[in-house]
């Protein structure tokens, strides 16, 4: 079994207002990184985020145990400040983010100006263990044309600006801001990889290859493949079966790859158009098929997507935690629409930062 680790970016907002609060690089700072073996937690670019990093699990009820974990000691360092940790990949409402105080940091305000002021999109980033270089791009060639599903089944950011985008993920299209991020063409092989990372450096516009922002890469420092297309979820739940169907999407690539089974040549301008799709509508409305390259009803290629992972979920247990989140999902609409929800009542903002409020930290649910 491959395991799996999970970095979720949470929004911090005042406890009393529920506004915006600049004070998540403070509170990872003062929370400390702690050993390898525990979760940790780090700042991110601007100062009301927080980045909440659990070890690698190998199992689903693990990874539920760590997300719900990380949300905790997040929620923990944000109280010493007077905030509240919420699972929004976006501010609903109209903010101007304070960028923490880093070189780093300081170097790419001056090289993207509103593009790197105006970031606050808050991720969900699953590693997943791979053998050697070469089966990682072998799964990255073969895994990107499923990626607008997972996309569509984390989708959670409706508002931003102080209104309802029309978009079941906005955060998706305010993070395509960067030039280097979205999906990449077929790489081949470890060289090819390299060639395209080198030719991207050689431009001297990504500050370093942390700042190669493809919805899947091979990780810097570890040996994983990192699928960073997903908004963070709302639900814990929803978020450790989400880590799950990436973790059994690397295994089923790794196992075509491993037979020999050629990756679909679809091109990555293609495949941006697929994603649009995706962060338009979720699951609400129609995905393109990734067989066919045409719309059809959404459920039908998450329906295809389920088919194709499911030899690789671990067992029983698991197939049927996600079988149960993922028509959940579809039946529900997902965070995007229960946080529409939570706006029509009384059409405030505040209440949807609430609800979310709520169901990050809701206790663990029976099944």
């Amino acid at each position: 079994m491959r395991r799996y680790g999970v970095e979720e970016e949470l929004l911090v907002v005042d406890a009393e207002t529920l506004e915006p609060l600049p004070s998540g690089g403070r509170a990872a700072d003062d929370r400390g990184e702690g050993s390898a073996s525990e979760t940790q937690l780090t700042a991110e670019l601007q100062q009301e985020q927080i980045e909440a990093v659990s070890p690698p699990m190998s199992t689903l009820s693990e990874q539920w145990a760590a997300i719900r974990r990380g949300r905790a000691l997040a929620q923990e360092a944000a109280a010493r400040f007077g905030g509240v940790v919420v699972a929004l990949p976006l501010a609903p409402a109209r903010v101007t983010p304070h960028l923490v105080a880093h070189p780093r940091y300081q170097r790419m305000l001056e090289q993207f100006g509103p593009t790197a002021a105006e970031q606050l999109t808050n991720g969900f980033h699953v590693h997943v263990e791979i053998g050697s270089r070469a089966e990682g791009v072998g799964v990255l060639d073969r895994i990107r044309v499923w990626l607008p599903a997972v996309l569509a089944l984390s989708a959670n950011s409706p508002f931003s600006g102080g209104a309802d985008t029309g978009y079941a993920s906005y955060r998706y299209q305010a993070w395509s801001r960067w030039p280097t991020a979205g999906p990449t063409d077929l790489f081949g092989s470890p060289d090819g990889y390299d060639r395209h990372r080198a030719a991207l450096l050689a431009t001297k516009v990504p500050l370093d290859a942390g700042m190669l922002y493809f919805d899947a890469r091979l990780a810097e420092k570890y040996s994983t493949v990192e699928v960073r297309v997903a908004d963070v979820n709302l639900d814990a739940e929803h978020a450790a079966v989400i880590a799950s169907l990436i973790r059994a999407l690397v295994e089923t690539g790794a196992r075509a790859w491993r037979n020999g089974d050629p990756a679909p040549d679809v091109p990555a301008s293609e495949l941006s158009v697929w994603n649009w799709r995706a962060s338009r509508s979720g699951i609400e409305d129609q995905l393109v098929d990734p067989r066919s390259g045409t719309p059809v009803p959404a459920a039908e290629v998450i329906g295809q997507f389920l088919e194709l992972v499911r030899p690789a979920l671990a067992d029983d247990e698991e197939r049927m935690a996600v079988e149960t989140v993922v028509d959940d999902i579809l039946h529900t609409g997902g965070g995007a629409r229960r946080q529409r929800r939570a706006y029509e009542a009384h059409h405030r903002l505040r209440d949807v930062v609430a609800c979310a409020v709520d169901a990050t930290h809701a206790p663990a649910r029976r099944r």
